[in-house]
């Protein structure tokens, strides 16, 4: 359980320094909770929560480059790479050379990625009720996470 969050007005000057005071830790600390939330509904399916999210990416938009689907995950293609080879080991994607440039590489699914989707869909019912959230307090929430994200890159 986390201590009582010092304000600053408890005349405690190291009020700013307490790790419990510290946003990149409650986000830090949330995303573990989060991921632990995810990690045994995605074993059930064969995923890591990365290659989740690869998945929903590719749910969204199929056959995207390697670097446009590093740029709407956040990853480097040293981290999605290796990532990419698992799903396609996997079976649920394909790594195609593009015709017109051989050094870009698209990532397509397959009928069994496809068919992939359709297995998850238990998956924000389970979330959502360990959040213990609505869902515009979700949603909200998550607004405000990618305004503060957004805000924080530019």
């Amino acid at each position: 359980m986390p201590s009582k969050i010092a304000k600053p007005s408890d005349n405690n000057k190291d009020a700013e320094m307490r790790l419990d005071n510290q946003l990149c830790f409650a986000l830090y600390s949330a995303s573990l909770a989060m991921t632990k939330v995810y990690k045994p509904l995605l074993a059930e399916l064969g995923l890591t929560y990365p290659q989740y999210l690869v998945m929903l990416a590719l749910w969204e938009q199929d056959k995207l480059g390697v670097s446009e689907l590093g740029e709407r995950l956040s990853l480097d293609s040293g981290t999605l790479t290796p990532l990419l080879k698992r799903l396609e080991t996997s079976g649920y994607i394909a790594r195609v050379r593009a015709v017109e440039d051989e050094r870009r590489v698209n990532i397509s699914l397959t009928p069994a990625g496809i068919k992939l989707k359709s297995r998850t869909a238990k998956i924000p019912p389970c979330i959502l009720s360990a959040s213990q959230c609505t869902v515009p307090e979700l949603m909200a929430l998550t607004y405000q996470v990618q305004g503060l994200r957004q805000n924080l890159l530019t």
